[in-house]
């Protein structure tokens, strides 16, 4: 017991405190500030139009957690801050920051009461238009580089019509139709993301190919005539028993031979890995009320009992697969 320490708890403990430097970090463009090159205290305060004394806290937690690199009296951003936080054409994560700390960081303190009473309260469906913009904003950069692992993983030549359930700003169709330009699709949300969606679709040349439908999947039918269909980051959002539901309404609406591609943050049978996985189903059930994440030995189950048959799991990105479906 001499050797044992409290650090690894503290370590956990005071993860709160990273978190939110590195929001406040983001939001006040320090990042941004160093893209150009190593910057004094005084030139960087002067940029981001924050106090010297107070940039020095947030700067220096920065330098703390890696984030930032000294070279004498003048900072410049590490490797992983400059690819992904300073702005530069490429993967872009200060959206995933902002959600984070706009939408989820006080969903966060309703975690123990969701605990002991065995749900939260669903948030989906009651953002004001601006939540809507940052939380719609953040699932897309959470989920980009799943989006562009699905394309090469998987081949869409063989259909002719996609429909993505929950798709969001249409993020995943974005790739697909662009590598395959036969490929018509279907985006069906909820009103919010939808108004979100045609935003976003209109600005890309593939948007003219995606009809998107308002709905609630709980109480609307889905759109039919459908070859693939996609539930991308949906799964973890729901109980079992409206997985279950989802699972047959999508297969009333196919043919046999269609596929079902389930993006989603798949555990192992030991709910350990991915090792993030098992910390975001708090984020689940938070944003739902009845959320968590799953293994895939309850997804071959649920299929099974719905009408399709698990073909195989493939990794996409981080901690996020795809289990690939066809019905029977």
């Amino acid at each position: 017991m001499a050797d044992v320490t409290p650090d690894p708890i503290m370590r956990i403990a005071l993860g709160y405190m990273a978190a939110k430097h590195l929001f406040v970090a983001s939001a006040i463009g320090l990042f941004e500030k160093l893209a150009g090159g190593p910057a004094t205290l005084d030139e960087l305060a002067t940029k981001c139009g924050v106090p010297r004394r107070t940039l020095g806290i947030s700067i220096d937690a920065m330098a703390s957690l890696g984030l930032v690199e000294t070279d004498g009296e003048r900072y410049r951003n590490s490797a992983a801050a400059a690819a992904f936080l300073a702005g530069t054409p490429g993967p872009d994560l200060r959206p995933l920051l902002r959600s984070a700390d706009r939408i989820s960081y006080g969903l966060w303190m309703n975690l123990e009461a969701a605990v002991r009473a065995g749900e939260g309260q669903r948030q989906f469906g009651g953002f004001s238009a601006e939540q809507q913009q940052i939380f719609s904003a953040g699932v897309e950069a959470f989920s980009a580089a799943s989006a562009v692992a699905l394309v090469a993983n998987y081949d869409f030549g063989r259909h002719r019509r996609v429909l993505d359930v929950a798709g969001g700003t249409g993020s995943f169709l974005i790739p697909i139709l662009r590598r395959y330009p036969g490929l018509q699709a279907t985006l069906f949300e909820l009103p919010g993301a939808c108004a979100i969606a045609r935003q976003r679709l209109a600005s890309k040349p593939e948007g003219a190919r995606v009809s998107v439908v308002e709905g609630d999947f709980f109480t609307d039918p889905l759109p039919d005539g459908h070859d693939v269909l996609i539930v991308a980051n949906t799964v973890h959002v729901l109980s079992v028993a409206h997985n279950l539901d989802l699972l047959k309404a999508m297969r009333a609406g196919v043919e046999a031979d269609a596929r079902l591609l389930l993006v989603d943050t798949w555990m192992d049978a030991t709910h350990t890995q991915p090792p993030a996985v098992p910390l975001m189903s708090g984020e689940f059930l938070l944003q739902s009320g009845e959320g968590q994440a799953y293994d895939e030995e309850q997804a071959d189950e649920w299929l099974g009992q719905t009408g399709w048959r698990n073909l195989e799991r493939r990794p996409l990105a981080g901690p996020a697969s795809v289990i690939i479906a066809e019905a029977v």
